[in-house]
Order: C-alpha cells, then structure tokens, then sequence
C-alpha cells in the first residue's frame, strides 16, 4: 500500500473551513509559509472562501509586502473586511499594512509577547487553558492598564485576553486565545509519510510546538517544504516534526522559501557550513562606540567577578555594537550571545532579517530560549531605551500613532538578573567631539528621552527592585542605576558639565550620591586594553 501526504497547495488550503483559527509560524520571514499564505489569499479571492478568519503566531511572518502584510495590502487595497476578522501578532513594525488594518479597527489586533506567544502553544498542546507568567505585570499589558488589545474592535470583542489571578499570594497574568484548527507551517523536506526535516532553515521557530497545539485540539497541519524525499532517508534526530503531527504537504516555488527577507540561501545562516571566524574593522569613535564601550566594560568586570563566560541577550542598535566592541578588544571569548528565535553565537543580521545569524554556535527552538530568558538563566541582558522616568520605568520604542507591540522586551526584561539600558541622552540632531579622554557636546538633541513620565511601561522599575534586578541605565554622557529612590547618577563624561548638560536636560531630578567620572579609557582613539 502506497500512501503520500504531499497533495496540490489548493487541496491543501480547501480544507480550511470559514471561521477557522489558524496558526501560522514565522519570525520576519525565517519558518514563514509564505506559499501558503499567498495561495490562502488566492483561494479567498477566486472563490470567497475560506473566509472570517483569526491568525495566532508566534511572532510576525511578514516583513513589508511579503507574508501576512501582503495579505494586509491586499485587504486595505480591496477594502475586504471578510477574510480575517482578527490576529494575534507579537509585533508589527514590519508589516506596514497590518498597521494600517489595525489604526482602521479594520479587524481585531491583539499582542503579546514574544516569548508569551511561543510558549503559549506549548502550553495548548499540552491541554491547559493558556500560559501563566509574571510577565507583562505592572506594564501597559497588565489588564489593569491597556492590556493586550491595540484597536478599539479588539477591545469590544476580546477573543484573546490576558486577566490577573493570585498563586500562593503572588500576582499572576493569565494569557489567552482561541485554540488553534489549522497550522500553517514550514520545513525544509519531507517524506511521503510527512516526517519534516529542518537542515536548510535559519531557524526551528515554534514550528514543532504549533504543530503540536493544533493536533492537540482536533485541527489540521499543513506544511510547506521546499522538496522531498524517500521515506526512510532523512536521519531520525534530524526530523523535526515527526509525520504523525502533519497532514499535508505542499512543495513550494523557489520564490516563496527564503531563510530571510535579504537571503534565499546561505549555508552559514542554516549552519551547513561553520565559515571561519569573523574579524572586524574597528568601530569608529563615536557617541556609539562610547556607550557600547561602557556596556562592555560591565559585562567584562561581571564575567570577571563570576570566573566565568557570561551568556547574554543584546538587543537591536547601540547593544548590538557591544560584541563588536569586546571582540576590538580581543575578549570575545567572555561572552556567549543569544538571539530570541533561537540561535546562539555567531553575527546576528539586523533589520528585517533580524532572527538569524552567520555561524552560530547552536540553534534551539525558540520557546526553549524564551525560557532561558524568563527563568533568568542568562547572566544579563542590554535593550535600548526610548523613554526613562524617574522610577526607573522603561518604554522601548513606543509613541502616539505608531502600533508596533512589544517583541520580546517584555519576557527578557522580567527573567534577565541583570539589566543595562543602553541609548543616547537625547534624541535629534546632535553633534559631539570625542578623543583624548574626554566628550563635548557641541550641539545637543531637542527631544528629551529621561522624562517625568514615560508614554507606556514596558519595563516596571519598581517591580524590578522588588525581584532584586541590578539595572544600569547607561548613556554617552551619564550612567544611572536604580535605586530604591529612583534613579540615581552615578558617573558622569569627563568633559561634560553636570547643570548644563545633564541635568538641565532632563524632566525630573535624579538622586545623587557621590559621583565618578567615567572611565577615560571609553572616550580614546586606542583600545581600552582591558585585563581580566
């Protein structure tokens, strides 16, 4: 008896029926099912159906025009407001139409985050209600402040919600979301039996777990592969998502299975090939350079103090320069980095590539990091900053009329034992001359970033001192640390003069104590040579 799940991408589809939950993988591009998503379309807009649709994912397959924002250009383009009625998206600062669709209160648009989501299917698969986590506690997704709905139809209907409970006299949120009919996922082979293998991704993602949460509940799965194989011939630890767990393959075009938004292949991205080690041209001295320097030499005197290696987590921007920075100083080999989707060493891409890396040393699947962050096994972590108050609360990257979500901000802030801020003391047009030791500001920034009070909480300080946290907020000019007063200045620039350029600059007054000068080292041309 012969018998093969890989079938035509529109049998497959046609067995989605109006109404449907559908969850689908994909960070940015890496795991996104992209053919099938295209074809849903395709199929909705030949036939009506399938139609009245709600998305889960686990962070957002799309990047602009590609993956569910091209779904969303379509609906805006068409003014079709019957194919989906909502989504849960951890993030959407890459799918400008989805943006749009939410600003209209087009459909429902919900987020968590990151790590949130990724686990939740895990939790669903397992046959519990949702996920219970302390993150998002005292934040703008605390159901006692905004929660997780972003328009105003979200908030009507509420088909995901998160809600407040106590366990053993601490506070809780509770996160939940329709469970899922149909998964839309991606692997690289298959068998005819439909056992999945991964070698050519970037990523595992949370493919294997939302595979498992929609067999759980009764639905279907569908994957896109890029080709097949024998049965019997890939190797068993190499499958991924074993064949009972899958009911259909669809083989896609070429055009449609890129490990990223910039990259249709590169084997030091999948980990086929490990290239040499990278080498760097050094950074150039700039207001940069100078606060990735200051995060480094924290990280070094912590790795000093634990004799050991530090595993950390660096976010998008001036943290991202640290390694770089610690790599210029011939120390690399103190720090063992992480992404959120999965991998670990190697160079992180950026932008809309972001998830992936050249060379990594290992990639897990991305719910297993996430518990590496929200279970504080990583030794710290260095994020950027937008906004600061006074109590040391935190928003990353949030302003009026702009719907992005939190990413995976919200769960590493709440694991990570330790914390540096890392951002310019202001925003703007601004100019310094840095060298010899010292910093001048020549013209300073118009927007202010330390602020009486931030717009949305995305890092609470005060419940951050509770759990004992160590944060530093750490700038060109300025280094705060939290305190159980607040904010307090610690060091201030050599060459900067306190009223004029610090404290004149800000919306409130920090508590001071007995400052120091940063380290002169940070403001030379030359190595800082530093010794462990």
């Amino acid at each position: 008896m012969q018998f093969s799940k890989v079938i035509d991408v529109e049998g497959a589809l046609s067995r989605i029926r109006d109404g449907s939950v559908i969850a689908i993988s994909g960070f940015n591009i890496a795991t996104t099912p992209e053919y099938l998503i295209v074809k849903l379309w395709e199929l909705y807009e030949r036939t009506g159906h399938p139609k009245d649709l709600f998305i889960l994912t686990d962070t957002l397959p799309a990047v602009p025009d590609r993956g569910l924002d091209f779904i969303g250009k379509k609906m805006h383009e068409t003014g079709d407001r019957e194919f989906l009625r909502g989504m849960l998206l951890t993030y959407l600062g890459w799918a400008p139409w989805l943006q749009r669709l939410t600003a209209e209160n087009a459909i429902e648009m919900y987020t968590w985050p990151i790590g949130t989501a990724s686990c939740w299917f895990r939790e669903v698969a397992s046959g519990r209600p949702g996920i219970i986590t302390r993150v998002g506690l005292r934040t703008f997704l605390d159901p006692r402040n905004d929660g997780c709905y972003l328009n105003d139809l979200a908030r009507e209907r509420r088909t995901c919600s998160n809600s407040l409970i106590e366990i053993d006299g601490r506070e809780y949120l509770l996160y939940k979301a329709p469970k899922p009919e149909v998964a839309l996922i991606r692997a690289t082979t298959s068998d005819e039996l439909g056992n999945l293998s991964m070698e050519r991704e970037g990523i595992f993602g949370t493919v294997l777990a939302i595979s498992q949460a929609a067999k759980s509940c009764g639905g279907i799965v569908i994957a896109q592969v890029e080709r097949l194989a024998k049965f019997g011939s890939i190797k068993p630890k190499e499958v991924h998502v074993p064949a009972p767990l899958v009911d259909h393959v669809v083989v896609a075009p070429e055009e449609y299975h890129w490990q990223t938004c910039s990259f249709r292949y590169d084997p030091r991205i999948s980990g086929e090939i490990i290239p040499p080690r990278a080498s760097y041209s050094p950074l150039e001295l700039s207001e940069r350079k100078v606060i990735a320097r200051r995060v480094a030499l924290e990280l070094l005197y912590l790795a000093k103090r634990l004799d050991r290696p530090l595993f950390v987590n660096f976010g998008i921007g001036i943290p991202a320069l640290t390694p770089l920075v610690i790599e210029e100083e011939g120390l690399s080999e103190i720090l063992l980095t992480s992404i959120e989707a999965g991998p670990l060493g190697g160079v992180a891409l950026t932008e809309a590539d972001f998830g992936v890396a050249i060379g990594p040393f290992a990639v897990i699947q991305m719910p297993d990091m996430f518990t590496n962050y929200e279970g504080g096994i990583i030794d710290a972590s260095s994020l950027g900053f937008m906004e600061v108050d006074a109590r040391g609360n935190v928003n990353p990257s949030f302003i009026p009329g702009r719907i992005t979500g939190p990413g995976g901000f919200p769960v590493i802030v709440t694991g990570s034992p330790r914390l540096y801020f890392a951002g310019g003391f202001t925003a703007g047009k601004r100019k310094f001359r840095i060298g010899n030791g010292e910093l001048r500001i020549e013209q300073d920034g118009d927007v202010r970033k330390f602020v009486r009070e931030v717009y949305k909480v995305a890092f609470n300080g005060r419940l951050a001192l509770e759990e004992g946290k160590e944060v530093l907020y750490i700038t060109e000019r300025a280094v705060f640390r939290l305190s159980e007063r607040g904010l307090s200045l610690e060091e201030i620039a050599p060459g900067v003069d306190l009223d004029k350029d610090i404290l004149s600059r800000m919306d409130f007054q920090p508590q001071m104590g007995k400052l120091e000068e940063m380290d002169r080292r940070i403001f030379r041309e030359e190595k800082m040579n530093i010794e462990l």
